[in-house]
């Protein structure tokens, strides 16, 4: 494979992987909050949000996942100078915690496909903006591509991650959702 057929497909696929971890978490979110619903509401909703989180982790997020690493690493392979530049190993840390988040929702998806969720509804709230997090910090590395512009961007990344706390800890204050259980609300939570 060519060098730009091999980089067209880690985007790509770096796309649909973190497709697939945003709407993941989000379904992790709803199921949870469904679990506060009335029986016969909870008992459709769950049903039908495990269906849709076993199906998006097996047909999207995790084969996706796979083939982008892989195609990074063919991409390193033929440009092996990279392991020489600082950015790259800041990269490829960052997609390491990647995989790391990527076992907490297989995790998290064995709760749901078993039982039940064991984090609230408000924790899956902050573990959803991890992606969003992560991916804007390697798209500041990969563009930049130089210890201070990377920093500047890592350092965007931590305030952006203090405001997405403000707003998850404000939009619970709104919805009157309680920290302690994280499902409970005092309206509906279809958003």
């Amino acid at each position: 494979m060519t060098y730009d057929v091999l980089k067209a497909l880690h985007i790509v696929f770096v796309v649909t992987w973190f497709a697939g971890l945003f709407y993941l978490f989000r379904l992790f979110i709803y199921h949870r909050e469904a679990l506060e619903k009335p029986t016969a509401e909870r008992d459709v909703l769950v049903a039908q949000f495990r269906i849709m989180e076993r199906r998006l982790w097996a047909a999207i997020t995790l084969p996706s996942g796979i083939l982008a690493t892989a195609f990074g690493w063919a991409l390193i392979g033929l440009n092996p100078a990279w392991l020489q530049m600082p950015f790259m190993w800041v990269k490829l840390v960052f997609v390491a915690l990647l995989w790391v988040y990527m076992v907490h929702g297989a995790r998290i998806l064995k709760q749901c496909q078993h039982g039940e969720p064991k984090d609230s509804s408000i924790r899956l709230r902050f573990l959803n903006e991890v992606p969003t997090v992560i991916l804007i910090a390697v798209v500041f590395l990969i563009v930049l591509r130089d210890a201070v512009g990377w920093i500047w961007g890592v350092a965007g990344i931590l305030g952006l991650a203090l405001l997405l706390t403000f707003a998850i800890k404000r939009y619970q204050k709104s919805r009157g959702i309680r920290g302690a259980s994280g499902g409970e609300s005092n309206g509906d939570d279809t958003a």
